[in-house]
């Protein structure tokens, strides 16, 4: 059968989308920072920049053949959103503990 359309689906899709932006802006400032500083954590964090971008069109472009990211646009976008926040946050937490400590 058809999958019925949620009028707020996009609404909170957008609102995902920014909190992912806002966050995004965040990451790159840290990484920014981390990476002028330079040395063998600035090698290290570029490479990690890398490889997370590879495994995740690799993990989306799987997901996104086998349907596992969802039969509407809604529901593709929504996924999206949340595998692409789950990384970005993760990144945020990490280079937050690094600031600190």
């Amino acid at each position: 059968m058809f999958k019925q359309f949620h009028p707020n689906a996009w609404f909170n899709i957008s609102l995902d989308m920014w909190g992912l932006g806002v966050d995004s802006a965040a990451v790159i400032a840290m990484r920014m920072a981390k990476l002028s500083r330079g040395g063998p954590a600035a090698a290290e964090e570029a490479t990690r920049m890398i490889v997370e971008k590879a495994e995740s069109l690799a993990h989306v472009q799987s997901a996104a053949l086998t349907g596992a990211m969802g039969h509407s646009a809604d529901a593709f976008a929504s996924n999206l959103t949340r595998h692409l926040s789950t990384k970005v946050r993760a990144n945020k937490r990490r280079l937050s503990r690094e600031k600190q400590g």
